[in-house]
């Protein structure tokens, strides 16, 4: 190899390191197709800072990377990788609203654990995985800080809880009745109420679509994108005959 080229290539994979440590994410590029593999770990940093020696996924950094995958001519559909302890809901939720909102081919996988404002996150794309290990923690919304004992505090918390469920149920096939059974369940979380699950009872209850590892989940984004590749059928215009 000549040296102009292994300078050119060792640029190159010293950019995509540097993407990845900058926006945790990278840019896998095939012969017909065109992959942005997006990572979401640690806690969903809202509109307040975390400590420093914490994992976080600042929103205010995903929200426009994803406008820009959505609207780039160039990548053809989008993988996130989701290892969460949950965090910030407004900033969780309206991340996974821009996900499902996109027009691209986007598989999900989780990885370790989406916990919390994870689920709406993994459900979030047109196609959901996770590996059978995995976990997945489903509890109640929870607030720090100051809280006003008042009508209004509780009314408030239950319409937040709704929308997480409406937006669950609609991007998943796992039925509201059972997810706000899981919500409720007094005998699997210490001190606190809710539920654990691992790979397969997220799979076997309807909230995500297949087990599988990271194979799976590509193999399943390129099939939607060479799908999402191939020409409209135009209709057939039927002619009438005329006497």
């Amino acid at each position: 190899m000549k040296s102009e080229e292994k300078e050119k290539r060792a640029v190159e994979e010293g950019d995509d390191l540097e993407y990845i440590f900058k926006s945790g994410s990278v840019i896998s590029r095939g012969r017909d197709r065109t992959i942005h593999c997006l990572t979401i770990i640690g806690q969903i940093e809202g509109h307040y800072l975390l400590g420093e020696g914490q994992k976080a996924t600042k929103y205010e950094h995903i929200i426009p990377l994803l406008v820009s995958i959505e609207e780039s001519d160039e990548i053809d559909g989008m993988l996130v990788v989701l290892n969460t302890m949950g965090g910030d809901v407004e900033a969780g939720l309206a991340i996974a609203e821009m996900i499902s909102s996109m027009k691209k081919p986007t598989v999900s996988l989780v990885l370790g654990g989406g916990h919390s404002i994870g689920v709406p996150l993994a459900v979030s794309a047109k196609r959901s995985f996770i590996v059978p290990s995995a976990t997945m923690t489903i509890h109640p919304v929870r607030i720090s800080g100051t809280v006003l004992g008042v009508p209004q505090t509780y009314y408030y918390f239950e319409r937040m809880q709704d929308r997480i469920i409406r937006f669950i149920t609609d991007h998943s096939s796992v039925t509201e009745e059972t997810f706000r059974e899981m919500l409720s369940r007094t005998d699997q979380i210490a001190t606190d109420v809710g539920s654990v699950i691992d790979g397969y009872e997220a799979v076997r209850c309807g909230l995500i679509d297949s087990t599988g590892g990271v194979s799976d989940a590509l193999s399943a984004l390129r099939k939607m994108i060479k799908k999402s590749k191939e020409p409209a059928l135009k209709p057939v215009s039927k002619k009438r005959k005329t006497g």
